[in-house]
């Protein structure tokens, strides 16, 4: 299974977020979304794990 990365730092936060989660894509998805709830102010619905799983990229793995 391919592991995904959530990374901050590719989208403008106030509080100038560096936070990386990897892993497999349910756990990435649900860390990430309390991440987004609890440091960035969102509201956790179905349209913000929508959105978040959009965002999710493969990890890539160094040769």
């Amino acid at each position: 299974m391919t592991r995904k990365v959530a990374d901050c730092r590719k989208y403008p936060s106030e509080s100038g977020c560096t936070l990386t989660i990897s892993g497999e894509e349910d756990e990435v998805l649900r860390a990430a979304t309390a991440h987004a709830v609890s440091v960035h102010g969102h509201t956790d619905s179905p349209e913000l794990r929508k959105d978040i799983r959009g965002l999710l990229e493969d990890e890539k793995v160094p040769a």
